[in-house]
């Protein structure tokens, strides 16, 4: 199975990956200082095996030995796969994505950067002590009746799709902690377009400290005055508490109709999660640019958009185009989808930290050879790289015999401005009422009640 997303890779004229083949794949195992004897299920069969097992939707562990033709049981696949180690996964993942990134690099620029979206999601996975002590379960959670669940932070290649990176963490946590983890590998003149949780002093400093740029949506208690020249109260001011309505950063030039350029001071107290010396050293002010637009689509509430963004040449950067390139953020929200809904990783199955993290992984990479694909029949059916049918790249992965060029894909309709209600048609089961106790409470309940035969 390998062997043919493999080839399909090599065949891309413009790719410079290499095939995902067993050398590949050992010497991952080699560098994560994993030692193997051969047998039936090597580290080069187990992970072809796995990817199998995603592409056809996570299905059981017990059906991957059908789906690969092999004569061995689903309880020894599970075996082999604990016995590869988690280093072994995060470097097949990184030097297959890499190479991707690096045949990508000049797809779909933005005013000659490249974009890169930074968002989070979540996963549930089975309720067992170990995850729940690593990861949590979500707010207000009546113990013993709900699922771990697992927050994971991802930047996201604009055009084509591709997860460059992925931070797993906790649920209940904040997602800035993860964000200049996440950012260590961007390259300088990317721009980063996130919301409102990402919109902070100290995140500004840091990306423009790695040659960085940023395009956020204001954060909510922020307070943007267009007015030239009005007044200020610094955030340490005594009055600041009589004067709660006027911004805190200083107006320093217009550049427009609600488009403007100010000085933000550094944040009061240095946070959490943040380095105290790091904090110190960092500047006392900052100039960024703040600006305005409104929305109106059909079927839409008309709301008022404020960004902020460390762009400040409005010759280079107008306004408009700014509104623009925040308006593409929306599209990661398809790559979610994909991921939690097409390919059923909204669940994961494994009950450690180790083998979740590992699914996670294979999830990724089947998820990132899927987008290359789109990327490639896009080229060759010249159209845009979403238009091409997600699910069909990925039946072809799955279906293709070795050797097999890459066919033309299904191009979905182009439907600017569609819009449809967010309700469901097909009525879920109710034949059972949701769980409000833990399990073992009602079985106790139930034989309670004495009921005759």
């Amino acid at each position: 199975m390998v062997g043919n997303m493999a080839r399909m890779v090599q065949q891309f004229k413009h790719s410079a990956c290499q095939e995902v083949d067993d050398e590949v794949i050992q010497r991952a195992c080699r560098q994560a200082g994993h030692t193997w004897r051969e047998r039936e299920l090597g580290p080069v069969a187990t992970i072809r095996m796995f990817l199998l097992q995603i592409l056809y939707g996570n299905v059981a562990c017990n059906a991957v030995p059908h789906l690969a033709r092999r004569d061995v049981t689903g309880a020894s696949y599970c075996e082999a796969r604990r016995r590869i180690p988690l280093a072994a996964f995060q470097t097949l993942l990184a030097t297959c994505t890499g190479r991707m990134v690096e045949a990508a690099r000049d797809t779909g620029r933005w005013l000659g950067h490249r974009l890169l979206i930074l968002d989070g999601c979540h996963f549930s996975m089975p309720d067992v002590p170990e995850l729940e002590r690593q990861f949590g379960y979500p707010p207000n959670q009546a113990p013993g009746c709900g699922f771990p669940v697992a927050h994971w932070l991802a930047v996201v290649h604009f055009r084509t799709g591709i997860i460059q990176q992925a931070i797993l963490s906790r649920a209940c946590g904040h997602d800035l902690p993860d964000a200049a983890q996440a950012e260590q590998q961007l390259e300088t003149g990317d721009v980063v377009l996130a919301d409102s949780a990402f919109c902070s002093f100290v995140h500004f400093v840091l990306l423009l400290a790695r040659g960085l740029h940023g395009i956020f949506r204001a954060h909510g208690r922020l307070i943007v005055d267009f007015t030239p020249g009005r007044p200020h109260v610094p955030r340490n001011h005594r009055s600041r508490k009589w004067k709660k309505q006027q911004p805190s950063s200083r107006w320093i030039k217009s550049l427009g109709p609600e488009d403007q350029i100010v000085e933000w001071p550094c944040s009061e107290q240095c946070p959490r999660w943040l380095d105290l010396q790091a904090w110190t050293q960092m500047p006392r002010q900052l100039l960024l640019r703040e600006l305005r637009y409104t929305v109106k689509r059909p079927g839409f509430r008309v709301h008022a958009v404020t960004l902020v963004t460390t762009l400040l040449d409005p010759v280079r950067y107008p306004k408009e185009k700014l509104a623009e390139a925040y308006g593409l953020r929306w599209t990661v929200e398809t790559c979610f989808r994909h991921l939690k809904t097409t390919m059923r990783m909204n669940v994961l199955r494994s009950q450690s930290v180790a083998g979740v993290m590992k699914e996670l992984i294979m999830f990724l990479l089947v998820y990132n050879l899927a987008r290359m694909t789109m990327v490639e029949a896009s080229r060759r059916q010249g159209v845009p790289v979403d238009r091409i049918s997600f699910v069909d790249a990925l039946r072809w992965l799955a279906t293709t015999r070795p050797g097999d060029p890459l066919c033309d894909l299904v191009i979905n309709p182009h439907r600017p401005g569609r819009v449809e209600p967010r309700c469901r048609k097909r009525r879920p089961n109710g034949t059972y009422p949701l769980l409000h106790q833990p399990r073992s409470q009602l079985k106790q309940l139930l034989l309670s009640q004495n009921l005759p035969a």
